[in-house]
C-alpha cells in the first residue's frame, strides 16, 4: 500500500475576523412565515420568505439546550446550493429542515443567513413539538447513574444508539441523557435491522434493502440485494476502505459474510466470505475444514463488527465465537488472529500459524464486538468475557465484561493489553455492547445487557458510559431492556456543526508559523491540487496580526509568491487589498487585519505548488503562511503541504496544523526531517527534529523523537515513508475529523532548518 496525497501541515489555529460590509445582509429581507411538523415530533420545517436567494450562501440553525443541560447545541448549516439541490428553494421561498428539537417542548431555534459578499445577520423563532412516545424503551427517563457533569472536556455530545426497542430504532440522544432524533421508517424486525450514522445521514437496512434516511426524515432506498441471497443484515454497518460493511445473512451462510458497499449507489464494491477465506487457509496448512467450517448456514462464525485499518490495508473482523482475525484487503489471505487459545480454532494448526500470542499480564478477548482503531494505531474492542455458544471446546469463560485496548506488534507477533475499563469487574454484560473513541482517549461505552444470563428473576439493563481523556466519567445512564434491544452498539457523533453536503477526510486549511529570515531561512510551504478539475484556493502570509495572540518579533510585513511546478512566478502579492481577486479573499471570510499583510486568491490547476514567504527587507521576524480551499466539494483536493522553515527557540519553533475534514477520519503519518535535508544543498539544518502533535484542545495526543523507537514504525516503513535518517521523526496517527497541530523542535533546543510533512493514506 503507498501514501497517497500529503496533506500537511498547518499550524496554528487562528480565527480572523472579517469586518466586511453588511451590503448584502442589508439589502436582503428575511421573514419567518411559518412552520410544519416532520416526519417525526424531532424535526420541524420552517418556511422562509427572501426577497433575494441568489446572494444568501448559508443558513444556519442552533437550538437552544435546555435550561442546565451542558450538551454543546446542536446545530446544521445548509449552503444555499444544497438547498437548491434538495428542491427545499423555491423563490421567494425556502424552507429550512430543523431536526435535533426537543420533543414536548417550546424550543428556542437560532438561524444565522451568511451572504456572498461575506456579510451576516441573525434571527430567532420558537419550535414547539409534541410528545413521544418511547414504547416503554426508557429514553425519555434513563435511570442518571451519574448525571451528566458541568466538565466540556469531552469531544462529543451526541450518541447514535444502534437500537433494537420499539419500531422507531435507530435513535440519537445526547450526553445530557434527552432523546434527539429518532427513525421515521418503521422497523420491521428490529433484532434484524443494522445501522449507522455516515455523511451526515442514517443509513438501515430494512429487510434485504440498504436505506438512507436524512436527519430532516427524507428516506431514499439506497439498494436492494435479494439479488445476491441477503436475506436480512445483522448488528453493524461500519466505515470501509471505499464505502460501508454490511453483515448480511445470505441464503449459503448465517453471519459469515461482510459486503463493502457504496454508500451512494449501494453496488457491491467487495465481498468477504469468512468461509471461504478460512476454508483456504485449512487446505493451505493442511486440516480439514470440514472439521471447522460449516458448509451449512450454521452460526460457527457470528461475526458481529467489522473495522478497516488504513495504515496496512487490511480488514479486521470480530467473531463471537471464535477470535478477531485481520484479512489482507488486496488477497483476501488471513494476516494474524487473536483470540482465546481454549477454543476450538486452536486446535487446528492451519489457524494457529496465524495465532498473535498475548503479553504476560494481558488477557485475550473472548465473545468480543465492535473492534475499532485508536487514534494511536491500537486495537479497541469490548471483551464480553462469553464463550463459544456453538462451538466445541467452547473456552474461557469470565463473569465480566471489560472494554480492553491492544498493541500489536505485528514483527514479534504479541498482543498487549496497554488499557481495559474494568470498573472493578463487576459488570457481566455476556453479549452485544461496544466501546468507541471519539478524539483521543476520550470514550463511549456500551453495556448491553447488564447481568445478562442470570436467574430470570434478575432484570437487565442496557447502559450507556462517558469517558474523558482524563479517565473521568462524565454520564452514566441505565435503560430497561430485554435482550439487547434498547442499546446494542453505540457510537459518538457530532451534531455541534454539522454541514451540509458534508465533507469527508481531506484538507481544508493548512498553515504552518515559523521565523522568517533571509537565504534558506525563509518559510517556503509545498502543496498539491490533485484530481481532474482546478481548485480556487486563498494563500495567506501573516505577521503583524500575530502580535495579537501574544507573539514578539513578528514579520512586519510579510510578501507572498506561489510558483508552479516549472519554479515559474504565477502569484505574488504583498498588501493584501492589492489582489485583483481580494473579493474572493473577503468573501470567504479570510481578509486579514492587517493592510500589510499578503493575501491571494487563484484557481490553481492539478499539479504541485510551492509558496514562498518573506519580508520586505532583512528584518527576521515570525510569520504564518496559510492555504485554504475555499472550493472543497469540486473534482480535486488540496494536499501536500510540507513546510520548511528556520527551528529555532521558544516561540520561533515551528508550529503546523492540519484540518481533517467535517466529517469521517484519516489516517495520516506525520513526519519532521532535519538531516536528510543536507542532502538537497540546504545549509544549517536541524540535527535532531523532535516532534509532538496536539488535538484542538491543546492536548498533546503523541509525540516521537527517532522514527524508529515508535510503536508505529512498522507501519510507517510499509507505506515507504521511513525517513532517511533515523534521528528524524515519524508517526502513524488515526484521527477523527478536527483541527490539529504538529510542533517541531530540536532535541535540547537545537536549531536549524528543519521541515514537518503529514501524509494522508488512500
Amino acid at each position: 500500500m503507498k501514501a497517497c496525497s500529503l496533506i500537511t501541515v498547518g499550524a496554528v489555529f487562528m480565527v480572523f475576523s472579517h469586518l466586511a460590509s453588511a451590503t448584502q445582509a442589508d439589502d436582503t429581507t428575511i421573514t419567518i412565515t411559518g412552520h410544519t411538523a416532520g416526519a417525526t415530533p424531532f424535526i420541524s420545517r420552517l418556511t422562509l420568505d427572501v426577497s433575494n436567494t441568489t446572494v444568501l450562501k448559508s443558513i444556519q440553525f442552533a437550538i437552544d439546550p435546555k435550561p442546565g443541560f451542558v450538551a454543546r447545541p446542536l446545530s446544521g448549516t445548509y449552503s444555499n446550493d444544497y438547498l437548491v439541490s434538495r428542491g427545499f428553494e423555491h423563490p421567494p421561498e425556502v424552507v429550512l429542515p430543523v431536526y435535533g428539537l426537543y420533543a414536548g417542548y417550546q424550543n428556542i431555534v437560532r438561524l444565522t443567513y451568511r451572504f456572498q459578499d461575506g456579510s451576516s445577520k441573525q434571527a430567532v423563532t420558537s419550535v414547539t413539538t409534541a410528545a413521544f412516545d418511547d414504547q416503554g424503551c426508557g429514553y425519555n427517563t434513563p435511570t442518571k447513574l451519574q448525571p451528566r457533569t458541568n466538565s466540556t472536556q469531552l469531544s462529543y455530545d451526541y450518541i447514535f444508539d444502534r437500537s433494537a426497542c420499539g419500531d422507531y430504532s435507530p435513535v440519537i440522544l445526547d450526553s445530557d441523557g434527552a432523546l434527539r432524533w429518532v427513525s421515521p421508517v418503521p422497523t420491521l424486525n428490529a433484532l434484524f435491522a443494522a445501522s449507522t450514522f455516515f455523511d451526515n445521514a442514517v443509513y438501515k437496512t430494512q429487510g434485504s434493502q440498504l436505506v438512507r434516511i436524512e436527519l430532516d426524515g427524507t428516506v431514499l432506498i439506497v439498494a436492494d440485494y435479494s439479488n445476491i441471497g441477503a436475506v436480512h443484515f445483522h448488528h453493524n454497518i461500519d466505515p470501509g476502505k471505499r464505502g460501508v460493511l454490511l453483515e448480511p445473512d445470505t441464503t449459503s451462510y448465517f453471519e459469515s459474510t461482510i459486503l463493502e458497499v457504496d454508500s451512494t449507489d449501494g453496488h457491491v464494491l467487495k465481498t468477504f466470505d469468512m468461509a471461504h477465506i478460512i476454508r483456504a487457509a485449512m487446505l493451505a496448512g493442511g486440516d480439514d475444514p470440514d472439521q471447522f467450517v460449516f458448509p451449512t448456514p450454521t452460526d460457527w462464525f457470528h461475526n458481529n463488527g467489522a473495522t478497516y485499518n488504513r495504515a496496512d490495508d487490511t480488514l479486521i473482523v470480530s467473531s463471537r465465537e471464535n477470535f478477531v482475525i485481520a484479512i489482507d484487503y488486496e488477497t483476501n489471505g488471513i494476516r494474524w488472529i487473536l483470540g482465546d487459545p481454549t477454543k476450538k480454532w486452536f486446535q487446528f494448526p492451519s489457524l494457529r500459524n496465524f495465532a498473535l500470542n498475548v503479553a504476560p499480564g494481558s488477557l485475550a478477548p473472548i465473545g468480543q464486538h465492535a473492534p475499532s482503531i485508536t487514534f494511536d494505531q491500537n486495537l479497541l474492542l469490548f471483551d464480553n468475557g462469553q464463550e463459544s455458544q456453538f462451538q466445541d471446546p467452547k473456552g474461557a469463560h469470565r463473569d465480566f465484561a471489560v472494554p480492553r485496548k491492544y498493541s500489536l506488534d505485528l514483527v514479534a507477533r504479541v498482543a498487549t493489553e496497554v488499557w481495559n475499563y474494568p470498573a472493578n469487574q463487576n459488570i457481566h454484560c455476556p453479549f452485544c455492547s461496544s466501546i468507541y473513541e471519539d478524539a483521543p482517549l476520550n470514550y463511549l461505552i456500551d453495556y448491553a445487557l447488564v447481568n445478562g444470563g442470570g436467574p430470570p428473576n434478575i432484570p437487565t439493563f442496557a447502559q450507556l458510559l462517558g469517558l474523558d481523556a482524563a479517565g473521568e466519567r462524565i454520564f452514566y445512564y441505565q435503560y430497561p431492556t430485554v435482550g439487547c434491544n434498547t442499546a446494542y452498539n453505540s457510537i459518538p457523533i457530532h451534531l455541534e456543526n454539522s454541514k451540509f453536503p458534508a465533507l469527508g477526510p481531506q484538507a481544508l486549511n493548512v498553515s504552518t508559523r515559523g521565523l522568517v529570515g533571509t537565504d534558506d531561512n525563509v518559510l517556503i510551504g509545498g502543496f498539491i491540487v490533485s484530481g481532474t478539475d482546478p481548485k480556487t484556493v486563498v494563500l495567506r502570509a501573516l505577521g503583524p496580526s500575530l502580535s495579537g495572540f501574544g507573539l514578539s518579533s513578528v514579520l512586519a510585513n510579510p510578501v507572498l509568491r506561489v510558483f508552479d511546478s516549472s519554479g515559474t512566478l504565477i502569484a505574488i502579492n504583498d498588501d493584501w487589498q492589492s489582489d485583483p481577486l481580494h473579493f474572493i479573499v473577503e468573501s470567504n471570510g479570510l481578509a486579514p487585519s492587517s493592510p500589510l499583510e499578503s493575501a491571494a486568491a487563484r484557481s490553481l490547476a492539478p499539479g504541485a505548488y510551492t509558496v514562498v514567504v518573506t519580508g520586505t527587507d532583512a528584518t527576521p521576524g515570525t510569520g504564518l503562511v496559510e492555504v485554504y480551499d475555499v472550493e472543497p466539494l469540486s473534482n480535486s483536493t488540496l494536499g501536500n503541504m510540507s513546510t520548511r522553515g528556520s527551528v529555532g527557540t521558544q516561540d520561533n519553533i515551528l508550529i503546523a496544523g492540519f484540518i481533517v475534514g467535517d466529517v469521517g477520519s484519516s489516517t495520516v503519518v506525520v513526519r519532521a526531517l532535519g538531516p536528510s535535508l543536507a542532502a538537497y544543498g540546504v545549509t544549517g539544518v536541524l540535527s535532531d527534529p523532535t516532534l509532538t502533535i496536539y488535538d484542538s484542545s491543546g492536548s498533546l495526543i503523541a509525540s516521537n523523537d527517532n522514527w524508529q523507537d515508535s510503536t508505529t514504525a512498522a507501519l510507517v516503513q510499509k507505506n515507504g515513508l521511513a525517513p532517511p535518517n533515523p534521528s528524524e521523526s515519524a508517526l502513524v496517527l488515526h484521527l477523527p475529523a478536527g483541527a490539529y497541530t504538529a510542533i517541531v523542535r530540536g532535541v535540547n533546543d537545537g536549531t536549524g532548518i528543519g521541515l514537518a510533512e503529514v501524509y494522508t493514506l488512500h
